[in-house]
């Protein structure tokens, strides 16, 4: 079999892996807990985002990763339903009417135009506190106080990256930055790029070794290799908002400027911003190879990402 098929049989299984575990973990509202039923829309609204359809790169990166390093998928999972439903969750907020205003995700109408903005403030407050719910059982699946320890770190990993001082943040500094009378600077623009979009996907590149037990070492590593591939992720996203398909997308292009939003693309152009990408992955592509362990498909993976039309 080429490598090329290989790495589409591999990625069909763990995107299906990902699907089985939100479905396992998520709310259903046909079958809500005694005394619970008046929490049903809710339950319904969060499946409703969280099994729209995506390309599940955060949780399928901490199950390879996991994988990859010899780890148990009992304490992986829990980390990959959580960390998608945060994600789902900062999409919930993003499209509200107060932020992006968006009417479309993934070729769907968004959570307020069909549940209303208020439902979809709280589904996303319940998106989120779900998640920390649903990664707290890594710690019964936990057989060791080597893993205890293990899940105490990837849980703070978690916590941190999609708050304040992570995605949270980033979200802040990028909200401040809009309709801006002095342009913002490629420091302040560093700081939404690594905070909003390179902190999850740090989730996703480590969380899954430190799972396992990988050299520390390694897991630093990845930190640089999420740091990396973060940035570059959302510069690619800038061009794509430029010269990107609406239909391909699933979302409205053009938006940043509409917003009036600085982007890498407004600071340094189309052409200055490609190359940018390609520098990134080049460094992340580095410090892969470095690695303890290799993986024919991150690799591959982690060229795409950042090369992606969609």
């Amino acid at each position: 079999m080429k490598q090329n098929d290989m790495n589409s049989e591999i990625m069909n299984k763990l995107v299906k892996d990902c699907e089985d575990v939100l479905d396992r973990c998520l709310p259903d509202p046909d079958h809500m807990p005694e005394g619970e039923q008046p929490t049903a829309t809710i339950a319904s609204a969060m499946r409703y985002n969280v099994l729209a359809g995506g390309k599940r790169l955060r949780p399928l990166l901490i199950a390879r990763i996991s994988d990859i390093y010899g780890g148990r998928r009992e304490l992986a999972e829990p980390f990959m339903a959580a960390l998608e439903m945060i994600h789902t969750y900062s999409l919930v907020h993003d499209d509200l009417p107060a932020m992006d205003n968006d009417d479309y995700r993934r070729g769907r109408k968004t959570t307020h135009i069909v549940y209303g903005e208020g439902m979809a403030v709280l589904t996303g407050d319940s998106l989120l506190n779900f998640a920390y719910e649903t990664a707290a059982a890594a710690f019964d699946a936990a057989k060791t106080p080597q893993e205890t320890a293990a899940v105490v770190r990837a849980f703070k990993i978690l916590s941190k990256n999609a708050g304040i001082f992570g995605m949270v943040g980033g979200q802040c500094a990028d909200l401040e930055a809009e309709n801006r009378e002095v342009p913002i600077t490629d420091g302040q623009l560093e700081y939404i790029h690594s905070h909003k979009t390179a902190c999850m996907i740090d989730s996703g590149f480590t969380i899954g070794a430190v799972l396992a037990g990988a050299p520390e070492e390694d897991i630093q590593r990845l930190h640089k290799i999420a740091y990396n591939i973060g940035v570059a992720f959302q510069i690619q996203d800038d061009i794509l908002d430029v010269i990107g398909d609406s239909k391909e997308l699933g979302k409205q292009v053009g938006s940043d400027e509409k917003d009036g939003k600085t982007t890498y693309v407004t600071l340094h152009g189309l052409e200055q911003a490609s190359k940018d990408v390609r520098s990134l992955t080049d460094s992340a592509l580095v410090e892969f190879d470095a690695l303890s362990v290799q993986d024919d498909f991150l690799r591959s993976l982690i060229v795409q990402l950042v090369s992606r039309r969609k």
